[in-house]
């Protein structure tokens, strides 16, 4: 547990004998985890930073159960932590260590409703991994573009509880923007049936949107209606080496149009973070052996397929490269010439949160300005940390093409967990100032959870603060709904 956070007051009722029996009767033998080792995973953050308790872990199969089981709780004033894949980076999804109450999990909730391929929607349960919902969409020749490095094991419940950002943000929006409709099982346990596959619909207030972001804090989601596109059939992806950051903003400006409105992706890479997954990611290899400090990986996509004979997205992106370097912004590049190779370039991208784990201890910042300033932030923010500690390893990289930059480094060589945490107050305050003062976010896609508690309530003004409290306790009146995250009530 972070150690400037303290713990919130959350409710402290007891799992009582005839509750637990209660519990069993709902969900059955099967749907509870009472021992302590099969509870490990379900308490233990991601990161393994963060470890709470739970009475007991419950895994309803159905939105009913569910439902009884939240109504249940409601009744007896017992705390919930609802949870789906357990990768959140917040603490979002771990209970805290005072926490008395269940663990709700939704991994049994698992099943894949209906994909309507012709209306572009598909309905599901919040237990779904995202890979598997993205599997699903290819075998229909559709395309769900949620996309995240732990898209094996995260399930679409708490993507969407989490508002999940991911490469494709920059062409298809966050998580939020992938959702037609919700099925949400509100504290009381009354359960909200909004599972409209409709693009239009303007009655009254877009009650989905408050459970998409809200960690759990208002609600459990158990169903989704999405939206897929078509399936890309062109695919151009490139790793290049650039002169600097300000060069990695125009070469995006200017792709948006080279590209016909198809730029998928583009993400900033440092030569210190692809040199640490290099270490301690096996199989990986050097796209681009060139020397400089900044790389990107960038990527268009069509749904139109290449035709013999016609200019394909690799075609347009070689001449588009070609010009770049005439203009001074791209010393090197190499376009993946097959699917290994562009996989192998995404790998790299995606595996810099594991090779930063064996690496050593560290400090990550989810910070979101403005595109244009993105140079300016990281000029002044990598300045501001190093002041405070010189031998401090910045790492930075990020979603550049919609302003979110994951601002990271690795503590000295030598140093320990404990005493680069000495450091941490002052970089994060230094970090988040920086942040505020260019109008941006302290939290672009990670949430708030349990680590940025304080966070927020540091840097959002009252107005916000009061008006999230008071949508909290109408929903939520006794406060068992992820207790001690996000907000504080007091």
């Amino acid at each position: 547990m972070p150690d400037t956070v303290i713990t919130p007051s959350i409710p402290t009722a007891a799992v009582t004998p005839a509750i637990l029996e209660g519990l069993r009767a709902i969900v059955g033998d099967k749907g509870l985890i009472q021992d302590e080792q099969g509870k490990q995973p379900f308490v233990t953050d991601w990161r393994g930073s963060t470890v709470g308790t739970a009475a007991v872990v419950v895994r309803p199969a159905t939105v009913e159960e569910t439902s009884k089981v939240v109504k249940l709780c409601f009744d007896n004033g017992i705390a919930i932590v609802p949870q789906a894949g357990n990768t959140g980076l917040m603490g979002g999804a771990t209970p805290w260590p005072t926490h008395t109450g269940i663990v709700l999990s939704v991994g049994r909730m698992n099943k894949v409703i209906n994909v309507d391929p012709v209306g572009y929607s598909m309905t599901v349960e919040a237990g779904c991994i995202l890979q598997t919902l993205q599997e699903t969409a290819a075998s229909h020749d559709r395309f769900l573009p949620l996309s995240l490095g732990a898209q094996g094991s995260c399930m679409i419940g708490g993507n969407l509880s989490t508002n999940a950002g991911g490469v494709q943000v920059l062409r298809y929006g966050n998580a939020r923007n992938l959702v037609m409709g919700l099925e949400v099982v509100l504290p009381n346990g009354d359960i909200w049936n909004g599972l409209r596959a409709l693009k239009k619909d303007n009655t009254g207030y877009d009650l989905k949107h408050l459970f998409m972001g809200a960690e759990g804090t208002l609600g459990i989601i158990t169903k989704a209606v999405l939206k897929i596109w078509p399936k890309p059939k062109d695919v151009a992806t490139a790793w290049i080496a650039l002169r600097d950051p300000q060069a990695a903003i125009e070469i995006l400006s200017e792709a948006h149009g080279a590209s016909e409105d198809n730029v998928g992706s583009c993400e900033l890479m440092s030569r210190a973070c692809t040199d640490m997954v290099l270490r301690h990611i096996p199989g990986t290899q050097d796209p681009l052996k060139a020397d400089t400090p900044w790389y990107l990986l960038l990527e268009w996509t069509s749904s139109r397929p290449k035709s013999d004979g016609a200019e394909g997205m690799s075609d347009k992106m070689e001449q588009f490269l070609a010009d770049q370097m005439e203009a001074g912004r791209v010393l090197d590049a190499v376009i993946a010439q097959n699917e290994s190779q562009a996989r192998n370039m995404w790998v790299i991208r995606e595996s810099v949160a594991p090779a930063s784990r064996a690496e050593g201890p560290g400090l990550s910042y989810d910070i979101s300005v403005a595109v244009s300033k993105i140079p300016e932030f990281l000029d002044k923010g990598i300045k501001a940390s190093l002041d405070i500690l010189p031998s401090i390893r910045p790492y930075p990289l990020g979603h550049i093409g919609d302003g979110n930059v994951h601002f990271s480094f690795m503590g000295p060589k030598g140093m320990d967990r404990a005493t680069l945490g000495q450091y941490s107050p002052a970089i994060t305050r230094a970090v988040n100032d920086l942040v505020t003062s260019m109008a941006g976010s302290i939290s672009a896609e990670h949430g708030i959870g349990i680590d940025k508690l304080d966070e927020l309530a540091h840097y959002r003004s009252k107005t916000e603060l009061d008006t999230m409290r008071t949508i909290k306790r109408a929903l939520d009146p006794k406060n068992i709904m992820n207790p001690g995250k996000v907000l504080r009530l007091a």
